[in-house]
């Protein structure tokens, strides 16, 4: 096992026993006037959820937590901070299951061995135009366990028969991983960010079938942009850039 990773200097963490969602608590302290960065963990959600409003079951024994940061920049360009989580949690399994395929999955989910084991939902508040007042980066990650009736096969740490950490110990590296990744963002721009993340993303050169908000269409997936919009080959002429949407394999 990899050396523990030291918590990140800058950062402050404040930890509940339960709470509604770690999301709607950076929401309500940023709208108090916490600056962050800030890390929220709870032991239990009563009302997590996942992207699309989707219920986010929240057992004791996974990891639920937020990052509440302001990165005065623009939404166009924070949107990008997804694929940064997606590495930082695709760090965090290989360390602790280092025997599973892990992968990412556009636009902000994270899989091992084929099957979800993470989702990241990202959240923000503008009220002066294209920069976000604040962003909220929610993780949930399945180390104990995993339900077992959701869209996507789902699976966790200790299905794929590894030793699953706490939660505390799955933060705590977690924010080191992503300290450097966002470090890396911050000095070199998207450019090495996507490369890494297409170094790790499934199914990548297949057909693929994306659901859009006003319906659906297939193609093979070639790629993500500059911006980190997914590009799909839907025909040998037509090179469609989706921004916003849903992928299914």
């Amino acid at each position: 096992m990899n050396e523990p990773l030291a918590w990140p200097q800058g950062y402050s963490l404040r930890h509940y026993g339960e709470i509604d969602s770690t999301n709607e608590e950076a929401r309500r302290l940023a709208s108090a006037g916490e600056a962050g960065p800030l890390w929220l963990a709870a032991e239990c959600q009563t009302k997590g959820r996942g992207r699309r409003g989707r219920e986010w079951r929240s057992p004791t024994g996974n990891l639920f937590a937020t990052l509440l940061i302001r990165p005065q920049m623009p939404i166009a360009q924070c949107a990008q901070l997804s694929f940064v989580a997606a590495l930082a949690v695709a760090g965090l399994i290989g360390r602790h299951a280092p025997r599973a395929e892990v992968k990412v999955k556009w636009p902000n989910d994270v899989l091992a061995d084929g099957n979800k084991i993470a989702g990241i939902l990202l959240e923000s508040a503008s009220n002066n135009g294209d920069r976000p007042d604040w962003l909220a980066l929610g993780f949930g990650v399945n180390l104990a366990s995993h339900p077992a009736d959701t869209i996507f096969p789902a699976t966790s740490v200790a299905a794929l028969g590894a030793t699953a950490p706490s939660a505390g110990d799955a933060l705590a590296c977690l924010a080191g991983l992503w300290s450097r990744w966002y470090g890396l963002w911050l000095d070199r721009g998207f450019g090495p960010i996507r490369d890494s993340w297409l170094a790790r993303a499934a199914r990548l050169g297949t057909r693929i079938r994306a659901r859009l908000a006003n319906g659906e269409t297939t193609g093979v997936f070639e790629g993500i942009d500059e911006s980190g919009a997914l590009l799909l080959r839907e025909t040998t002429d037509r090179l469609r850039l989706i921004s916003a949407g849903e992928v299914f394999f």
